[in-house]
């Protein structure tokens, strides 16, 4: 398809990097497993960790639609569009998700980086499903951007959770709040 000529090493690039951290994720999942968790914990994990996965999820297969041979923008425009529409209802539920967890209280950049910055790329699929039939070459820029915007969430999102395990909750669980 000549709409996507010239796209096809970025979402090689962006894919196999959302594929190679969904791995990540999971071994750092894995890692901290073993850390004793309690129930508002569980909430909070899955207002704030399941999201990555999903984020990194999306551009996988964000990625995929843009590489498969078309024959026609239609069937990858309607794709793109309705996993924009999916990402936003999925957002309202992490919303919810956020609000009810008592685990953590979200600050100003997690609610930027888990909330706010997700909403505006998974409404950019939806904006530029619509553009694509007025201008095509747009409404791919803006579903790379999106795709881009995502993988960059998810690796924020990932080094944070990862980092509030070490320093704060692996202090926690220490005599006196020292970590070794």
């Amino acid at each position: 398809m000549t709409a996507f000529t010239g796209w096809d090493n970025f979402y090689v690039i962006v894919g196999s990097s959302a594929g190679a951290l969904i791995g990540l994720q999971f071994v750092v999942i894995t890692l901290i497993a073993e850390m004793p968790t309690a129930r508002d914990v569980e909430r909070a994990s899955s207002a704030f960790g399941t999201p990555t996965i999903v984020h990194f999820g999306a551009v996988l297969l964000l990625s995929a639609v843009i590489n498969a041979p078309w024959h026609t923008i239609a069937a990858a425009v309607i794709l793109w569009g309705m996993l924009g529409l999916s990402g936003l209802m999925y957002m309202l539920i992490v919303a919810r998700r956020m609000r009810v967890q008592t685990a953590y209280s979200p600050v100003l950049e997690d609610r930027l980086f888990h909330l706010w910055l997700p909403f505006a790329a998974y409404a950019a699929l939806v904006g530029s499903a619509f553009a694509a039939r007025s201008n095509l070459g747009g409404a791919l820029f803006g579903v790379g951007a999106a795709g881009l915007l995502l993988l960059f969430i998810g690796i924020h999102n990932a080094w944070d959770a990862v980092t509030y395990h070490v320093f704060v909750k692996r202090a926690d669980r220490k005599p006196g709040g020292v970590s070794d």
